[in-house]
């Protein structure tokens, strides 16, 4: 294909049909325009396929209609792998009045040739598989949470009042408690004497709290609930596997990921399976912040901003950055707790641990693009680096309270030279034996010896003081 040659074709996605429209090449305007309609069968979206190859279309680009558009893409993938671009629909709006399947591919089509839009990051294919398992994952952890809270409720209707007691229903203890009770023939200090740990000091209460009123009907749904609780911990746990032989290339990267505070392995999972591990298509830091929703927002008319709130992004990036957050913010001695504490003053907690999320973001994105790992500036970085201002804050916050406050700088004193009785080891105690016979032996006793005393030593060459020394 000839160099600088063009041709665009828009298609607008629906579930049964695509209607798709080929415009002229570029700068050929004898060519007339191309329009077809096509089913969203294997066989149809093949043609479609071939149809385009034929035409000798250069560019394509759909809107993001539901899940209908993965089928189109994964097949028109493999014969044009740079040329798909997939667009929101938000942002490509028909005229209002004229609105048609076929109208609408026409608009796409035009606004592509003229270089209008701007397309959505598609990772690649291993990515995107790498996602689904983690995607997934998400999704049945959010219902085993809920199978758990259903137990909690059917326990508190048939006043089983375990959790009440011990911190965690569903621990090694908690389990063999909710088999008893679906069996229904074990008493209550039966059943208390399953406690472990420092649980079992508390075996008295689990005694009452375990004499309850299930009926038959409410074991049988405690028996169900607990069934397919434990099967969907064990689709996690094999799931969790096949992410960990997915993720076996990029060690290094994950390794280089967990350096930062707060970041778990299985955050650097999600994160990973969502950016990808190329930053080259999001340019700079500050774009992939917005992408994925973690940046202020711009709303601003008249000159006057009228607000700030977040735009809706990824939320699997938002939601394990946003508990990433709040990790670091509880670790000590660390630059990200500092930032946390520094918003926190004057926003509030939940702006801070936005702001702190969008920092994660920042530091994953030169993390991964520099192929560095996290250095860590310490918890006086803010401090030092805002010394001026901070130090006239303080002063005029001291002024408030009625105090006059000069400053003046801190001098460090030189550290004084150590002595030669403290360059000396001090006399280490015997532990255990006979004891020395250092004095009738003529040498200095090292050990601190009850029966023996030290005596000073009886050569005089090695007590006589050396002269640089005493000089």
């Amino acid at each position: 294909m000839e160099s600088g040659y063009r041709r665009c074709c828009g298609i607008d996605v629906h579930k049964k049909s695509l209607s798709v429209c080929i415009l002229p090449p570029v700068g050929n305007a004898t060519m007339p325009l191309k329009e077809e309609k096509f089913g969203t069968f294997t066989r149809d979206l093949k043609r479609l396929r071939a149809w385009l190859l034929n035409c000798r279309v250069t560019e394509i680009v759909m809107e993001s209609t539901g899940q209908y558009w993965r089928a189109v893409w994964n097949i028109l993938e493999e014969a044009f792998p740079r040329q798909l671009m997939l667009v929101n629909p938000l942002y490509v709006k028909a005229l209002k009045g004229r609105k048609t399947d076929r109208i609408d591919a026409r608009w796409l089509a035009k606004r592509l040739e003229q270089g209008e839009l701007i397309g959505s990051f598609i990772p690649p294919r291993e990515i995107r598989e790498w996602r689904d398992l983690t995607r997934l994952r998400v999704r049945w952890l959010q219902d085993l949470n809920r199978i758990k809270n259903r137990i909690g409720q059917l326990c508190e209707c048939g006043n089983i009042k375990v959790s009440s007691v011990a911190s965690d229903l569903f621990g090694t203890s908690g389990r063999r408690m909710l088999d008893s009770l679906v069996e229904g023939k074990r008493d209550a200090g039966w059943m208390a004497d399953y406690a472990q740990g420092r649980l079992r000091q508390k075996k008295g209460q689990l005694e009452s709290a375990l004499q309850g009123t299930l009926t038959g009907h409410q074991r049988r749904l405690l028996e169900r609930m607990l069934q397919q609780m434990r099967q969907l911990e064990s689709e996690v746990k094999e799931i969790t596997a096949e992410i960990e032989q997915r993720v076996a290339g990029e060690g290094e990267l994950i390794q280089r990921l967990i350096t930062i505070p707060g970041i778990d392995r299985i955050t650097a999972w999600t994160v990973l399976a969502e950016i990808g591990t190329d930053m080259s298509v999001f340019g700079d830091a500050a774009h992939l912040a917005s992408w994925a929703g973690l940046c202020p927002g711009n709303r601003e008319s008249g000159g006057k901003r009228l607000g700030g709130r977040t735009r809706k992004g990824n939320m699997y990036v938002r939601r394990a950055l946003c508990q990433s957050a709040w990790a670091a913010s509880h670790t000590k001695d660390c630059y990200l707790s500092a930032f946390f504490r520094h918003i926190r003053s004057r926003k509030g907690e939940q702006k801070a641990n936005m702001a702190l999320a969008h920092q994660l973001l920042i530091i994953i994105f030169h993390v991964i693009e520099d192929g560095t790992v996290y250095s860590e500036l310490g918890a006086s970085y803010q401090d030092q680096r805002d010394k001026p201002k901070l130090a006239r804050r303080l002063i005029e916050r001291l002024g408030k309270l009625g105090f006059y406050v000069t400053l003046q700088p801190i001098e460090t004193p030189p550290e004084p030279a150590p002595s030669i009785q403290e360059q000396a080891p001090p006399p280490q105690p015997r532990k255990r034996g006979r004891p020395c016979n250092c004095a009738e032996r003529g040498i200095p006793c090292k050990h601190a010896c009850p029966k023996t005393p030290l005596q000073p030593p009886t050569n005089t060459e090695t007590t006589e003081p050396r002269a640089d020394l005493t000089q």
